[in-house]
């Protein structure tokens, strides 16, 4: 019986090996993850309680300002707050959402929202849910610090530009940051940051973003602020000083008013440009905290287009300045002769259609301007002798000599978004058509009209770059700019002498269309246009309405040869011809340009914001620097309605 007994409790060997196995594998799993814990992963894991310990916020970074060619502010900032949701603890942000969203005055749902988006986000990377805090926002947060300890308040500086869309197209805006940047930054933006979204904003971002820095604090267990550890400063961004001259800025803004169109002034011996002006124009001060949804559809929505940068983006017809490349591909390749003149009877039969000249439409008692040479058919932008230039030199010869001056093509100004225009030619029309250029278009093409389109900057550009012999200077905004791009296209001496003095005549000899216009001891020259938008003989049918008005044209320049400054005003839907709609606001801008200019000369001009260069001052003291204001007779000169399409 004992032996039974003895042999039935005794543990089988086998059971008794495998049990010793499983235990010191248990062993050896524990000691290879404490292993893991403490060598291994210790850096990670101490990371994380570190981060349960300390907290980062962000110290938000100021761009940097932007300047005038004379050192006065154009943009710069202006002090704010910021509400941010510190979201290490999920749990805790649900808790207190609901009276956070009571607080500050957002809606819950729209709070739910903006955590949403940010999911993919780290938990201990905090989120903007309100970029300007109002000041019942900073008491609320202020009293309830201790309460709700997941919001924080940090300052910021929000841009602040000049009202009323001053150079609001050029200078652009900042706006938040999408979903798409985030994620292309490499983590240096987050939700809630701002960044140039249009303008030289966009254009110079990473030269005017800044780096931002930090502030660490120590917090408890319920995430409450016990202490102060060091701050990494931000580093402002670097400013920028623009070749826009102040001054003609506020008198292109002035002169061309409320009407919509566009004024560019160049100088064309450097590409600078000295002023940029497109109305009607957004405020940018909209977009410097967050434009609501209901603003932004009302901007883009409207028919007015005043989210559109006319000077660089209105592809529109360029009337007679255009007769400006007919004449000098004319001289050019002499077709027809220097000599060759042609009676205008008012209007001409080309391939079995009449074209009318602008004469024939205007109320000035003249119905044709009789026998007329190259000079005088300039001067009193004769249609019909240009017609005849146009047939004779053919389609492929206006494109040639348009391509060459710009046309139709982007000037690579350091603006985006600029739009190229077109110089059609029988190449583009059986590429994009599939047909044949038809002759009877050519005649449309040879004063501007058909289907050529250009932009303000490519005429300043392009008159500019006639006059200087043939020279074409990249335009641009940043003042010392590098690798500012020319291109040359050689132009004869005597064609160059011949188109300017005609200019010249435009606005300084009896009969020519500017000739209201004239400047005492300046040199003034130019060019006037008016474009039709529809035939007249439609715009009959259809009624007199104002988006079916002539666009009035006039680029302008002085001195007569190599000038120092072009400005090329466009005024649309105008309803009367160039010289005496767009013609007065070139005329006050090259005014206000030698005015100054002699000034300095005198030693009388002084800019009173140099310190602002040096960093002192602000948006608002550079607006009260010297200014010029427009006088009465320099705003209100007449020039005879003629009523004409090209003229």
């Amino acid at each position: 019986m004992s032996y039974w007994f003895r042999n039935d409790n005794r543990l089988p060997q086998a059971r008794l090996a495998v049990a010793s196995y499983v235990i010191v594998g248990m062993i050896g799993v524990l000691l290879l993850g404490f292993w893991k814990l403490q060598v291994i992963d210790a850096d990670k894991y101490s990371s994380m309680a570190e981060r349960n310990r300390v907290r980062e916020i962000p110290v938000i970074a100021p761009r940097g300002r932007m300047l005038d060619r004379d050192g006065r502010v154009l943009v710069d900032n202006r002090p704010s707050f910021s509400v941010l949701l510190l979201r290490d603890d999920p749990a805790l942000v649900e808790k207190y959402l609901p009276g956070i969203a009571d607080g500050i005055g957002i809606p819950l749902d729209d709070l739910k929202d903006q955590l949403s988006n940010t999911k993919n986000l780290p938990k201990f990377q905090p989120i903007i849910i309100k970029p300007e805090a109002s000041d019942a926002d900073i008491a609320f947060i202020e009293s309830h610090h201790s309460d709700i300890p997941v919001l924080e308040m940090i300052s910021v500086s929000r841009r602040r530009y000049l009202p009323n869309g001053f150079l609001a197209h050029a200078v652009g805006y900042v706006g938040e940051v999408s979903e798409q940047q985030i994620e292309s930054s490499n983590g240096k933006l987050r939700p809630g940051d701002f960044a140039g979204k249009f303008g030289l904003e966009r254009q110079y971002n990473d030269i005017l973003i800044g780096t931002d820095g930090k502030r660490r604090v120590i917090v408890n267990s319920v995430g409450k602020e016990t202490g102060r550890l060091s701050t990494q400063e931000a580093i402002p961004g670097k400013q920028i000083q623009l070749t826009i001259d102040y001054d003609l800025q506020q008198v292109a803004e002035q002169s061309l008013g409320a009407r919509p169109g566009a004024v560019v002034a160049l100088d064309p011996r450097t590409g600078e440009v000295l002023a940029m002006a497109s109305h009607p124009s957004m405020d940018a001060n909209d977009f410097a905290v967050r434009i609501s949804a209901e603003d932004w559809n009302k901007l883009n929505e409207s028919t007015e287009h005043p989210m559109m940068n006319r000077a660089i983006q209105a592809q529109l017809a360029p009337g007679s300045v255009f007769k400006i490349v007919t004449a000098t591909a004319m001289l050019e390749d002499k077709v027809p002769p220097e000599s060759f003149t042609t009676f205008c009877p008012g209007y001409g039969t080309f391939y079995g259609r009449q074209f009318k000249c602008w004469v024939y439409y205007a109320k000035t008692g003249a119905t044709s301007h009789g026998v007329t040479n190259l000079h005088e058919a300039i001067l009193k932008s004769c249609d019909v002798f240009f017609y005849n230039v146009g047939m004779r030199l053919g389609i492929d010869r206006l494109s040639y000599y348009g391509s060459k001056f710009g046309i139709g093509h982007k000037t690579g100004i350091d603006l985006p978004s600029e739009e190229p225009g077109l110089m059609p030619s029988a190449e583009w029309v059986e590429r994009v058509y599939h047909r044949k250029w038809y002759p009877g278009e050519t005649i449309s093409v040879s004063t501007g009209q058909g289907a050529v389109t250009t932009t303000p900057l490519q005429l300043a550009r392009m008159i500019g770059g006639i006059a200087m012999g043939g020279v074409f200077k990249q335009p641009h905004l940043l003042k010392d700019a590098p690798n500012v791009g020319e291109e040359r296209f050689p132009i004869s001496e005597s064609t160059v002498e011949k188109i300017t003095d005609a200019m010249y005549g435009v606005v300084n000899e009896a009969g020519g269309t500017g000739g209201q216009l004239k400047l005492a001891g300046i040199e003034f020259s130019g060019k006037s246009g008016t474009a039709q938008v529809i035939g007249y003989d439609t715009r009959a049918r259809v009624g007199k309405t104002k988006q079916f008005e002539d666009n009035a044209w006039f680029v302008g320049y002085a001195p007569r040869r190599n000038p120092d400054i072009v400005v090329a005003v466009l005024v649309q839907e105008s309803g009367k011809h160039g010289g005496e709609a767009a013609g007065p606001v070139v005329r006050d801008i090259i005014k206000a340009y030698y005015d100054k200019k002699a000034k300095k000369t005198q030693g009388q001009y002084t800019a009173e914001s140099k310190s602002d260069a040096a960093g002192k001052g602000s948006t608002a003291a550079a607006i009260v620097a010297p200014r010029v204001v427009l006088k009465p007779d320099n705003a209100t000169a007449v020039v005879p309605t003629h009523g004409t399409p090209q003229r």
